[in-house]
């Protein structure tokens, strides 16, 4: 079945400068050598032979204002300007009781905010050796960290002092780390990065009450750098600079693309899904997901997707 679209398109006549082109394609878009180091979890089924259970179409495509948000304003007060970071903040991150919220920076720094007064209560210089570009919060009190510099750091805050240290650092990846999502329960850990790859870690009790992330294994599929993930249920979406959108299913440990979105004329930078409230409650078969994407052609994508309850 093929993809069915209706969109609508706003132009936006506004380009980001070249030397931010220019570092932008340096950081994400350049696409190294492939992962072959993790083993695949993908099926041998392409998407196409997937079609015959699910199926998919383009909702709405639009683009958005050219504003840059530059402060926060609540009941018509300027409460903060965030200029605490001295380079571009790649990434944000609410504690799951949102009281906190964590931001990650090129200048290598990550941050805690408290999120009653904007206070920023900590902030970890040189947390990586490189850029950092993502960052994801566990429901677990874990928070982790990717970077250019190919590691993800995990952090968790002490509960005496209420600062971050340092717990682990994995390292699988052969190229710089772009986005990280994690499941909704805190075991399962998805990075990607321009090496092509989604590796899949997932929690492992070692004893003790100690907890690991080992390595699962890899989703491939995407021809170039990933450079955004959402998890939505069992979910698991994709964006990358082969301006397409890859939508995994995991059951059982063994993944499968169920679709890939194509639409975008440029590299898909950022991604959100969520279920669709406007399904039938009483359809008990069928399952209805909406994902959002947002691409450096000045775009944002929704999607929708219908997949078998397997409840």
């Amino acid at each position: 079945m093929g993809i069915m679209e209706r969109h609508q398109t706003y132009h936006l006549h506004r380009h980001l400068p070249d030397h931010d082109h220019h570092r932008m394609a340096d950081s994400y878009l350049s696409s190294q050598r492939s992962l072959q180091s993790v083993p695949s979890l993908t099926s041998s089924k392409s998407h196409h032979q997937e079609n015959n259970y699910h199926h998919h179409c383009l909702v709405t495509s639009f683009t958005p204002h050219s504003s840059y948000i530059s402060s926060i304003t609540v009941a018509g007060k300027l409460k903060s300007t965030w200029v605490h970071h001295v380079d571009t903040v790649s990434g944000l991150a609410l504690s799951p009781d949102e009281s906190l919220l964590y931001s990650v920076s090129w200048d290598r720094t990550l941050k805690v905010w408290r999120t009653t007064d904007f206070k920023c209560l900590e902030s970890v210089r040189n947390a990586h050796d490189d850029a950092i570009n993502s960052v994801a919060a566990s429901s677990d009190g874990h928070v982790y960290t990717g970077s250019t510099d190919k590691k993800i750091k995990v952090w968790r805050r002490n509960l005496e002092d209420k600062k971050l240290s340092l717990v682990a650092t994995l390292e699988k990846h052969n190229s710089g780390i772009n986005a990280l999502a994690i499941s909704d329960d805190g075991s399962v850990l998805y990075s990607g990065a321009s090496d092509r790859s989604i590796v899949v870690w997932e929690r492992k009790d070692v004893g003790e009450g100690q907890n690991d992330m080992v390595v699962l294994g890899a989703l491939r599929g995407h021809s170039k750098a990933i450079l955004c993930l959402s998890v939505v249920s069992d979910l698991v979406c994709s964006g990358s600079a082969d301006k397409t959108v890859r939508v995994w299913r995991g059951v059982e440990r063994s993944y499968s693309c169920l679709a890939v979105f194509q639409g975008h004329t440029g590299p898909v930078k950022c991604l959100t899904a969520a279920i669709d409230r406007v399904l039938d409650d009483d359809d008990d078969h069928e399952l209805s997901y909406l994902v959002y994407s947002g691409g450096l052609d000045c775009e944002v994508k929704v999607w929708q997707i219908s997949v078998p309850n397997l409840l």
